[in-house]
């Protein structure tokens, strides 16, 4: 658990301040979506400091048109949401919980001005074997092609391309074999993991399903711009 989210869950709100008019918090309380409510209250925008955990790893990816970039591309100059996923995922509190989250989250990134054109979020695939960059396009669908907020999807070439990454990010993933329909099946499992990193590509914010809801994304999104303006 990271220092911000040992204080989250004890419900602190730190140092009240008055918020600048630009920040979206109200927002982020009418933009959940279907997330549950949450136990506690998150503190405010910029009455906390999210340190600098380390620096986000960098590889190669695959766009959705296959073509080899570096994922650097998607972690520098912007405020960046990266989750991992595979897409056969069913676990209604690990991809799809993510994929929830993060649909909310650019749905109030949109509808905030002084936001919209500071953060981009990123779906990232574990699964290379099965999630090529087809199975990427049909998993994100209009996701990845509308709105004023980019949402890239990628994939890897290999399970060679993929370790590096994985384990620069600290993400857990273990393989099963299921051989409960009598062929057996390799499966994958992990827990799920989403990271807030900033313009500077430094992790600042790792979210378990416990604290990854729309509110304390977008508080923590509001803390850094409010960093970046103190500066």
């Amino acid at each position: 658990m990271t220092p911000c989210a040992a204080v989250r869950a004890l419900g602190l709100v730190v140092g009240l301040l008055l918020a600048p008019s630009w920040l979206a918090v109200p927002l982020a309380a009418s933009h959940d979506g279907d997330a549950p409510a949450l136990d506690f209250e998150p503190p405010a925008p910029g009455t906390y400091t999210l340190h600098r955990i380390m620096a986000a790893p960098d590889g190669e990816v695959l766009g959705l048109d296959g073509r080899p970039q570096r994922l650097a591309r998607f972690t520098r100059e912007g405020i960046t949401l990266l989750g991992f996923i595979y897409t056969t995922c069913v676990d209604p509190e690990g991809c799809p919980r993510a994929y929830q989250v993060f649909d909310a989250v650019r749905e109030a990134v949109a509808a905030a001005p002084a936001l919209r054109d500071r953060v981009r979020l990123v779906t990232l695939s574990f699964d290379p074997a099965r999630d090529t960059p087809g199975t990427m396009a049909r998993y994100a669908g209009s996701r990845a092609r509308s709105g004023d907020v980019p949402w890239l999807f990628l994939t890897t070439r290999s399970a060679r391309e993929l370790m590096p990454l994985v384990e620069g990010f600290g993400q857990d993933i273990r393989y099963t074999v299921d051989a409960s329909g009598g062929t057996p099946r390799r499966e994958l499992a992990h827990v799920l993991k989403v990271f807030l990193i900033d313009r500077a590509g430094y992790i600042r914010e790792i979210y378990s399903s416990t604290f990854l809801h729309p509110r304390t994304v977008l508080n923590d999104i509001e803390t850094l711009m409010l960093e970046d303006r103190g500066r």
